[in-house]
C-alpha cells in the first residue's frame, strides 16, 4: 500500500484538528490495521525509509512504530515491522457477516421502566412537576452563591461530611418544625442529590433483596424504579379519595417492610390521605416493624386552607422517614432534596452513608441555607403559591370551557397539577402521543400504574400548570381539546 497517500488522505481528514506529524503517523496506520487496509504479515518501511518518503522527522516515525508495537498492533523485530494479525481479530469480533448490532443486553431490575422520549419541539409543556422557572429570582441566587463561595477555604473544596453541610441541615431543621409539624434535630436530616437518591438510599439501606415494598397504584414511578432497581418485591396497594387504602388482607398476606406513600397530594391523582388513614398506617407498620417513607414533593403549593402537617409529626418516634426537594420550590437543576429519619436510624444512616457515597457541592448547600435565613426562600414560596394559584384557576377553567364533559378533574387543591379523567373511549397514551406530535406535552395516568395493572380503571391525564402562564392555558387546551375530539370515533 501507498504510506504516503495513505497519510496524506487521514491529513485531509483531521478537518483542522492540531496533532503532531508523530500522532498523525501513529493514528494513521492504527486505522489503516483495524480497517484492515494494512493486512496482517504486511511488512512495514524501515523508520528511514518511511520518514524519507513522507518528509517527516525519523522520530516521528520511530514513536508511531514503538507506540504501536506496544499497543499490540506490529510485531518489531531484527527482521523489520511487521503488522499483527490484531485487524483480522477485530473485523471478525465487530463486524459478522450479517452486520448485526451487539444487543443492548440491560439487567432485569430495569425492564419495564417508563422512558421517555422527546421527538419533536414542546410549545407547551403541561409536564408535572414542572416550576415556573422564569419566575426565579436569579439576582437574589447570584449573591448566595457568591457569598458562599467568598466563605470557603481551600480545605471546603474537597469531600465534605456525608450527610449535608451543618448549616443547611440546620436551616432544615428550623424550616420544617414551622412549615410542616416534622419533629426532628440536625442528626437525622441528611443532604441527598434529590428524591431520586433518597428513595434509592432507603431501599438500599433498610430493606434487602425480595423484601416486600407497598406502593400507591397508580403511582410515582421514579420510586418503582428506585424499588425495583433494589430487587424489592412491589405490591400495588389502591388509591381511592382518601389516598393510600390498604386491605386487612394486605396486612395479612403480604406485609411490608417498606411502605411509600405520597399523603400530602397523592401523585398523581391529587388525593390527600385522610388523618384516620395516616394513623392507622403509622399504627400498623409500628406493629408489623415496617418503615414508612414520606415523599412530600410538593406540599409547599398548598391553594384552598391550611397546609397538612406531615405524618412524621404526627407522634413522637413515629417510623416514618421524610423525604424533600427543592427541585419543586427552586429548580431542578439544583440536584437538593433531603431526608429526615427517626433518631433510632440517625447513627447508622451516617455510618453508612459515609461508607457508600461522597458529599460535594458545598457551595450551592451554603448558598441554599443563606438563601433559606435570609428570609428570600420564603418570600420566593409566597410568590409562587399566589402564581401557581392563578395557573391553575386559569387551566381549570380553560379545561371546563373546552372539554365539557369529556374530562372529569380532580386534584386541585394543592400542587403543581390536575388530574382530568378521560370520559370517552380513547387511550390516554394515544391521547398524550398526539398531542407531543403537534407540540403540547401532556402525560397520560395509565403509565403511573404498576404493570399496567389499573391503566383501564386509571384513564386520564396528569397536566402540570405551574410552568403554563395564564395567557397560554386558553390556547394551549383549546388546542388539546380538538386533538381529543379529532380522535373520538
Amino acid at each position: 500500500m501507498d504510506l504516503a497517500l495513505l497519510f496524506s488522505t487521514f491529513a485531509e481528514r483531521l478537518n483542522g484538528r492540531k496533532i503532531t506529524q508523530q500522532r498523525m503517523l501513529y493514528e494513521a496506520l492504527r486505522d489503516a490495521i483495524l480497517d484492515g487496509l494494512l493486512p496482517a504479515a504486511t511488512r512495514l518501511p524501515a523508520t528511514r525509509v518511511l520518514a524519507s518518503e513522507l518528509r517527516i522527522a525519523r522520530n516521528s516515525a520511530m514513536f508511531a512504530y514503538e507506540q504501536l508495537a506496544e499497543e499490540g498492533f506490529l510485531h518489531v523485530s531484527r527482521q523489520g515491522s511487521v503488522v499483527a494479525p490484531v485487524g483480522t481479530q477485530m473485523r471478525t469480533q465487530s463486524k459478522p457477516p450479517a452486520r448485526k448490532p451487539h444487543p443492548a443486553q440491560l439487567s432485569r431490575r430495569i425492564d419495564g421502566l417508563r422512558r421517555e422520549s422527546q421527538t419533536s419541539p414542546i410549545a407547551v409543556s403541561f409536564r408535572p412537576g414542572l416550576p415556573a422557572l422564569d419566575e426565579f429570582p436569579m439576582t437574589q441566587w447570584r449573591a448566595a452563591i457568591a457569598r458562599a463561595w467568598r466563605k470557603l477555604a481551600a480545605t471546603d473544596l474537597g469531600y465534605a461530611n456525608s450527610a449535608g453541610t451543618p448549616e443547611l441541615r440546620q436551616a432544615l431543621v428550623d424550616y420544617l418544625k414551622v412549615s410542616r409539624g416534622v419533629r426532628c434535630d440536625i442528626d437525622q436530616v441528611f443532604i441527598t442529590d434529590g428524591t431520586q437518591t433518597s428513595l434509592d438510599l432507603c431501599a438500599r439501606i433498610l430493606a434487602d433483596a425480595g423484601d416486600r415494598v407497598w406502593v400507591e397504584d397508580p403511582g410515582y414511578a421514579g420510586a418503582r424504579a428506585a424499588f425495583k432497581g433494589a430487587n424489592l418485591s412491589l405490591v400495588s396497594i389502591p388509591v381511592d379519595a382518601d389516598g393510600m387504602a390498604p386491605a386487612a388482607s394486605h396486612w395479612a398476606h403480604s406485609p411490608p417492610k417498606l411502605i411509600y406513600v405520597t399523603p400530602s397530594h397523592q401523585y398523581p391523582l391529587g388525593s390527600v390521605l385522610s388523618i384516620e388513614r395516616r394513623m392507622q398506617i403509622i399504627a400498623d407498620a409500628r406493629a408489623h416493624r415496617a418503615w414508612v417513607i414520606e415523599d412530600d414533593y410538593d406540599s409547599e403549593f398548598r391553594h384552598t386552607g391550611s397546609p397538612f402537617a406531615a405524618m412524621q409529626g404526627l407522634a413522637v418516634d413515629t417510623p416514618v422517614i421524610y423525604l424533600g426537594t427543592f427541585s419543586k420550590t427552586m429548580f431542578p437543576a439544583l440536584r437538593i432534596g433531603f431526608m429526615v429519619v427517626p433518631p433510632g436510624l440517625s447513627r447508622e444512616f451516617a455510618r453508612t452513608l459515609g461508607e457508600i457515597s461522597r458529599q460535594g457541592r458545598t457551595a450551592d448547600q451554603l448558598a441554599l441555607a443563606d438563601f433559606m435565613r435570609s428570609g428570600a426562600y420564603t418570600r420566593h414560596l409566597r410568590r409562587m403559591r399566589g402564581l401557581y394559584a392563578r395557573r391553575r384557576v386559569a387551566l381549570q377553567a380553560a379545561l371546563d370551557h373546552h372539554f365539557g364533559d369529556l374530562l372529569t378533574v380532580s386534584g386541585g387543591a394543592g400542587g403543581m397539577h390536575l388530574t382530568a379523567r378521560l370520559n370517552a373511549p380513547l387511550r390516554d397514551m394515544d391521547v398524550c402521543n398526539a398531542a407531543r406530535s403537534e407540540g403540547l406535552w401532556a402525560v397520560p395516568v395509565s403509565e403511573f400504574c404498576l404493570a399496567g395493572a389499573n391503566a383501564e380503571a386509571y384513564n386520564g391525564l396528569v397536566l402540570g400548570y405551574a410552568s403554563v402562564p395564564v395567557t397560554e392555558a386558553d390556547a394551549a387546551v383549546e388546542k388539546l381539546a380538538r386533538i381529543v375530539r379529532s380522535m373520538l370515533p
